[in-house]
């Protein structure tokens, strides 16, 4: 059984920063793309970054030089490094594994963490 426990959400002022951490098990992790979405009230999930097999990284347009996500396979664990944060990124951030090893189409992220809350104050 796959298990994701995300961690590290809270409350920042906008201009701060912060790092989620997602551990995983079940999984040979190594093989699996591990991406993070979010979601913020009444909006529907988008996806904000993931980081392939090879840990080549691919980025949300609205996200793009300021969150960075990384991955450690010998612990399970991919990061997500936001940094200059600001009110519209106010979400619940949720990590996903891929079916794939690249993760490069959204519907190959069929496993999902229970969330982590991120609010930022203006």
């Amino acid at each position: 059984q796959v298990q994701l426990v995300e961690s590290g959400g809270g409350l920042v002022q906008a201009g701060g920063s912060l790092r989620l951490s997602c551990v995983a098990s079940g999984l040979t992790f190594s093989r699996h793309a591990m991406g993070w979405f979010r979601q913020a009230p009444g909006k529907e999930r988008e996806f904000v970054a993931a980081v392939d097999y090879s840990d080549r990284t691919y980025y949300a347009d609205s996200v793009k030089g300021r969150f960075a996500t990384s991955r450690d396979n010998a612990k399970n664990t991919v990061t997500l490094q936001m940094n200059n944060l600001n009110p519209d990124d106010t979400a619940v951030y949720y990590c996903s594994a891929a079916v794939t090893i690249t993760g490069r189409e959204l519907r190959d992220y069929q496993t999902w963490g229970q969330g982590t809350q991120v609010t930022v104050s203006s």
